[in-house]
């Protein structure tokens, strides 16, 4: 995919990484109610990456690359990511010499806050820290957020 580019029906960018708003979803093999369903998504906030748009569809993958088509209203902008290491420490500051404020359990799915070249502040179950990006799905490793 072109570097930045848009998608048509919203002009955000493509890729980008959503979350899932329902607590269910079906994954559809195209952009329509008549395209069988490949995967029922069963996770509230769960990272997804958009691929394309068409019409009200969104084509979406998960960390595991599974994915397909779902509808609009079923994905939220709000940022999350997936905890991609079991105990994973979080700290303080982006330091790892910083204070360690908490572990998180492999598979969990965090809020996703600020963010510098090398490290994310995720949050989670009333507890938050800064991370490695490598440790995390659902930011690039480019991306900065303030």
């Amino acid at each position: 995919m072109a570097k930045d580019a848009r998608g048509p029906v919203t002009n955000l960018p493509l890729p980008r990484f959503v979350s899932m708003k329902a607590s269910e979803a079906n994954i559809r093999r195209g952009p329509s109610l008549t395209h069988r369903i490949d995967w029922v998504f069963k996770r509230r906030g769960m990272p997804l990456e958009v691929t394309a748009e068409y019409g009200h569809w969104r084509r979406v993958r998960d960390h595991d690359n599974a994915g397909g088509w779902v509808h609009y209203t079923l994905i939220s902008g709000v940022r999350m990511a997936l905890v991609q290491q079991d105990l994973l420490t979080v700290h303080s500051r982006p330091d790892k010499a910083a204070p360690v404020t908490a572990a998180f359990e492999l598979g969990v799915v965090a809020r996703l806050g600020e963010c510098t070249i090398d490290w994310c502040e995720i949050s989670a179950g009333g507890y938050s820290g800064w991370t490695p990006k490598t440790t995390i799905w659902g930011v690039y490793p480019e991306e900065i957020r303030e």
